[in-house]
């Protein structure tokens, strides 16, 4: 072993360090959460109801715990060191099964092995893995060791009671109420897995490296957009087998733009903003209290917004494609109304949110474009769909550009910081290479 920091590391585990960044192989335990992410969006697809959206939620909610698992082990030890990688690829073969299961998790169909029990073992093993890695690698620190208890006990609960779920509703219930206690089940685990997140720093869990756990949550942004975009060219038919039509063309461009949209309200300037806030949080509990609402919680609601987008594209990229359809479409259906306006809402709301836990700042024109988007839901319902989606890239390309404008006193400043930082980081390794290498 290895004592570094005070702790005795284990033999085949390496530390993480205030530097570091996201590695190649955090890359691609993503790659998994890419699938996942789509699979979600999929199966919801199918079940274009209020019972069907909140499966997606729930849904959602659980495979983002599993990621955040990942992110939180990443910034403690070196995930591409050692043995870790071998744990690694354990995990994410577990989250490849437990995302294919996602489509009988709620109810099982006859023929295969039964989804609700393949989820549960396979949320499990994820959760499992990741507890004991940490545990292991930072079992020599006596904070840690007192918090045992804190760490192990909600993951055996929430795990146990979606366990539960698959075994017992289907012995005691038929159908819709089969379905219905199933999902209370897993609300019932989320609450817990959430609810011990709170008081997670106080279990010994710190952030190392401020720049990792900014650079892992914005890369699994960059991944829920490319779902978005993957909607815009797959839905839920074969679209391959339709001609390619100026509709279909003006609603892939309407799409993107919407999404680039989405890209800049995060990344232009509040993605470096809320990192370089995280830097000068150098008071550990502090740190992690800020990383844990500012990222582990907040960028949940981010994620849904933009799954909730691409749901929402997947039907109407569908239908504009249908010769059967008329030139610029048709009006859209309320649920796919309220996932395309709604998500987007939800996203620009979460930028809201972040903008004051972060940078103790009020987002005006955000806030306005929220309340924009909510007065034009009715409007865009008497609408042919591709008029609706013009709608909404325009009040987004707005919102997004107002923003910009109200923020450019701090734009300069947080990207000149940021600009330095890189250039300084290159100048560093070039010089190491030009030494060592």
């Amino acid at each position: 072993m290895a004592n570094v920091g005070g702790i005795r590391w284990p033999r085949g585990i390496r530390p993480s360090a205030p530097g570091s960044r996201t590695t190649r192989l955090e890359l691609f335990y993503d790659l998994v959460f890419v699938f996942a992410f789509l699979n979600v969006t999929t199966v919801t697809a199918g079940s274009l109801h209020v019972r069907g959206l909140a499966q997606c939620l729930v849904a959602l909610a659980l495979l983002w715990w599993c990621w955040t698992g990942f992110a939180a082990l990443g910034n403690v030890v070196r995930t591409d060191q050692g043995i870790v990688p071998l744990f690694g690829f354990v995990t994410s073969a577990a989250v490849f099964v437990l995302a294919l299961s996602l489509p009988k998790a709620f109810i099982d169909q006859p023929g295969g092995l039964q989804g609700p029990v393949v989820f549960a073992v396979c949320y499990f093993l994820v959760r499992a893995i990741q507890v004991a890695v940490f545990l292991w690698a930072v079992r020599t620190d006596p904070e840690v060791r007192r918090r045992i208890p804190m760490l192990a006990l909600p993951f055996l609960v929430a795990t146990g009671l979606i366990l539960t779920a698959a075994l017992v509703p289907q012995r005691l219930f038929d159908g819709s109420a089969e379905i219905a206690v199933r999902l209370a089940l897993w609300l019932a685990a989320l609450g817990v897995e959430y609810g011990a997140g709170l008081a997670q720093y106080r279990a010994g869990w710190m952030v190392l490296s401020a720049g990792h756990w900014a650079e892992r949550h914005a890369l699994i942004i960059m991944v829920a957009l490319g779902e978005s975009i993957i909607a815009l060219g797959i839905g839920p038919g074969a679209t391959a087998g339709l001609p390619l039509t100026l509709p279909v063309i003006i609603a892939a461009v309407l799409g993107i733009t919407v999404v680039a949209a989405l890209w800049w309200a995060y990344f232009d300037t509040l993605a470096l903003a809320m990192e370089q806030v995280l830097h000068r949080t150098r008071e550990p509990r502090a740190r992690a209290g800020l990383a844990r609402d500012a990222y582990t919680y907040l960028h949940l609601p981010l994620i849904a917004g933009v799954i909730l987008f691409a749901l929402g594209l997947k039907g109407l990229i569908y239908e504009v494609g249908d010769p059967a359809t008329p030139q610029w479409g048709v009006p859209l259906p309320g649920f796919h109304l309220l996932t395309l306006y709604g998500g987007v809402a939800l996203y620009l709301l979460t930028l809201i949110t972040l903008g004051s836990r972060t940078l103790g700042a009020a987002r005006w024109p955000s806030i306005a474009g929220v309340a924009l988007l909510v007065a034009l839901v009715p409007v865009a319902g008497q609408l042919p769909e591709l008029v609706a989606l013009a709608m909404l890239a325009v009040a987004a390309v707005l919102v997004v550009g107002a923003q910009t404008v109200v923020d450019a006193p701090r734009r300069r400043r947080v990207r000149q910081v940021a600009l330095d930082e890189q250039l300084a980081s290159e100048a560093e390794q070039t010089r190491w290479r030009g030494h060592h290498l």
